[in-house]
């Protein structure tokens, strides 16, 4: 779908400037605006633990050390000694059998609040316990190494799935989802996980030797699918995320098992992702085991029989096998990285997938709980090594590495920040730490297709200038898309504003308007927008319906009524341009007594008067719209403007006659008024009287730098 982006630019038309590539500045005085100067500087507590579990074994015969104290252990964070906030032993032996089937903690959250409900455990409920999530990733798997890995999670849950084991299962197919919460019921997760049969693989990922030998040069290269791998990888990283999200309200270690295919990535392309998953992972005590399910390969130079023969030299030189090595070892180091940074093991070149189960029980079986915070405030996001000491001699430790310190936005890197924006955009929760507010109108193209312009404004006090020079400076950044009645987005926009204003036009007092377009056919849709400020990260969201009619069915067909307290030159074709100026949407619809309520609005399709008889031939017939608007205070009317009468189409090529009406506000006392727009189509017998309300506020005192209008600055 086509969409228009573009940016409405405030005219100074006391100053006669212009200034480019900047959103309007609305003179109205800001919806919600806060008053007083604005803090410099926030101080929070860090207030975020770093959980990490620790493993202690006697160095000789690898059993495990119990009875250990708090006084016991040493944490050290880049060397620096922490102090320990919490600590705790977990044992599977310790574990009480839980009464309930079924605990609920994973399904609502990956699958939505319309998941099945299940009985919610208490944490101390948990405690001692084996939590186990298994992730079948279909989409990376051919239906052999699917029906192979399925088996053995079947073994697993018949034959050494123990009492203190918890089980969920989750699936990657056409959408993330939870096909069995926790639960220590074996015959209904061993019956479940058979659902994973050998057709639901769907080998979406490239493997270690598909389509790579199909290439016709001698050096064996392979043609390049690092834009599709890209994408895949992300879907994938991004439901390992998702699950861990899901993990974070249960205070107990949990471990998943991720069965896949491979994931193949280029570069620091997915970097962004693989941060995230990974950060999401540790935050929620999440340890990620990934396998292979590939199994242990043969990878030949010739390929295997689902690809063509290779051609050329490649076979004979070592290039084609060099290549084939290449992509299996590139399709296991995201694996590999997953499970070293959250603490678990990768399985690799391998039929035999048991231990992979076993390693998972032996990890989790007893575990020390170790809690700290951290003595560096900094939220810089950089990785922080680990190192823990046991003061007891012959022991061996098992951790996690290290972890990745939280970023405030001034630290995190573009992909992370484009992430956000995304993800707040799909979020069902708004975002509030700044205000936003939207409004959309229509015009008619033609019978299939409609003109949506939507304005966006936020106060200008919410936004954090900074000095650059002898300017105001700020930068916000704009991300909205438009779904339809079945949830299917059509419709999108993304732009970063650079705003670079000077001091005297008092920015902080004024409206940030920013207008993008869509061209849509007629329907119901949702519109959603997410602004974000780029000095602290603060966000606002807001959203809106919108139905564009089928005028078939309406007597007077008409467009939005726009509202404007400025028009500025623009060459644009646009139905907001009138006479080479562009009408500025007023979406607050507040106006001051020194300023002009300007209307536009179209009627489509009106009727013809008929021809008299003594008319010349080839003389077309006219039409007789009739307009006028009326301010009402109460049931008194203090103001109606002369009848506006439209004799011909005016709107060439689109069978519309745009009216536009001019109200000078001066005369009028400040205070809110019903407007009443009376609109007849008199040769057509039609007519529409559409009301709405506007507040005229008392002119801005002091020294005028703009004569009017929200596209002005005053």
């Amino acid at each position: 779908m086509a969409h228009v982006l573009q940016k409405m630019i405030a005219a100074l038309t006391a100053l006669g400037m212009l200034i480019p590539s900047l959103p309007m500045l609305a003179g109205q005085d800001a919806a919600g605006a806060q008053s007083g100067p604005q803090a410099d500087y926030v101080f929070k507590a860090n207030a975020e633990l770093v959980l990490t579990n620790v493993v202690v074994r006697d160095s000789k015969t690898s059993e495990l050390v119990r009875g250990l104290k708090q006084e016991d252990f040493t944490v050290l964070e880049n060397g620096k000694k922490q102090q320990i906030s919490t600590f705790d032993f977990q044992s599977v032996d310790m574990a009480t059998p839980l009464n309930e089937a079924t605990v609920s903690g994973l399904a609502e959250g990956v699958n939505g609040a319309g998941a099945k409900a299940a009985v919610v455990a208490r944490p101390e409920d948990l405690r001692n316990h084996r939590l186990i999530v298994m992730f079948f990733d279909l989409t990376s798997m051919q239906p052999e190494d699917l029906d192979r890995c399925v088996k053995a999670a079947r073994d697993f849950l018949t034959n050494k799935m123990q009492p203190a084991d918890l089980v969920a299962l989750v699936s990657l197919g056409d959408t993330l989802k939870v096909d069995q919460d926790f639960t220590a019921d074996k015959a209904v997760l061993a019956n479940e996980v058979g659902i994973y049969n050998g057709t639901e693989g769907q080998g979406f990922t490239q493997g270690a030797t598909a389509n790579s030998n199909q290439a016709e040069d001698t050096t064996g290269y392979t043609p390049d699918e690092s834009e599709y791998n890209d994408l895949n990888t992300d879907r994938e990283l991004f439901a390992l995320r998702a699950i861990s999200k899901s993990l974070e309200k249960i205070s107990v270690k949990k471990s998943l098992l991720y069965f896949s295919g491979g994931i193949s990535r280029d570069g620091i392309e997915n970097q962004a992702s693989l941060r995230a998953a990974t950060n999401a992972a540790v935050r929620a005590n999440l340890s990620i085991y990934s396998v292979d399910t590939r199994g242990l390969q043969a990878v030949s130079p010739l390929g295997d029989a689902s690809v063509g023969s290779t051609r050329g030299s490649g076979a004979f030189n070592g290039a084609a096998l060099t290549n084939n090595m290449n992509q299996n070892f590139a399709s296991q180091e995201v694996m590999g990285t997953l499970s070293s940074d959250t603490g678990g093991k990768a399985f690799f070149d391998s039929n035999d997938f048991a231990p992979a189960f076993a390693q998972v029980q032996k990890d989790t079986s007893a575990y020390y709980a170790i809690g700290f915070h951290s003595s560096n405030p900094a939220r810089d996001g950089k990785y922080r090594k680990l190192a823990i000491k046991v003061n007891k001699p012959g022991v061996k430790v098992e951790y996690r590495q290290g972890y990745y310190a939280p970023a405030d936005f001034k630290h995190s890197g573009r992909e992370d920040r484009e992430r956000e924006l995304e993800e707040q955009l799909t979020s069902d929760l708004p975002a509030t730490d700044m205000a936003v507010y939207l409004d959309a109108m229509y015009f008619r193209l033609d019978e299939n297709r409609f003109f949506v312009p939507v304005s966006l404004i936020v106060p200008g006090s919410q936004i954090p200038f900074v000095k650059g020079g002898d300017k105001d400076k700020a930068t916000l950044d704009v991300i909205g898309e438009v779904i339809d009645e079945v949830k299917r987005p059509i419709g999108n926009a993304r732009e970063t504003v650079k705003l670079n204003l000077d001091p005297t036009l008092q920015a902080r007092q004024k409206n940030i308007q920013y207008t993008t377009s869509f061209n849509l056919p007629p329907g119901k849709y949702h519109l959603k927008f997410v602004v974000r400020e780029n000095q602290t990260g603060r966000m606002g969201s807001f959203e809106a319906d919108i139905t564009l009619p089928d005028m078939k069915k309406q007597p007077l067909k008409m467009s939005s009524i726009v509202l404007a307290s400025a028009r500025q030159p623009s060459k644009k074709e646009s139905p907001l341009v009138r006479g080479g100026e562009e009408y500025v949407p007023n979406i607050s619809h507040v106006f001051r007594q020194d300023q002009h309520l300007y209307l536009l609005y179209e009627v489509y399709g009106p009727a013809r008067e008929k021809l008299a008889e003594n008319q010349p031939k080839g003389t077309k017939p006219g039409v007789n719209v009739l307009s006028s608007l009326e301010l009402l205070q109460g049931a008194t009317k203090v103001y109606e403007t002369p009848i506006v009468q439209a004799k011909n189409v005016n709107v060439q090529g689109r069978d519309a006659v745009a009216v536009e009406l001019d109200v000078p506000l001066t005369g009028l006392k400040p205070g809110q008024y019903v407007c009443q727009l009376n609109v007849i189509d008199d040769a057509g017998g039609s007519f529409a009287f559409p009301r709405f309300a506007v507040l005229v506020r008392e002119p801005v005192r002091g020294p005028a730098v703009g004569s009017s209008g929200s596209g002005g600055l005053h």
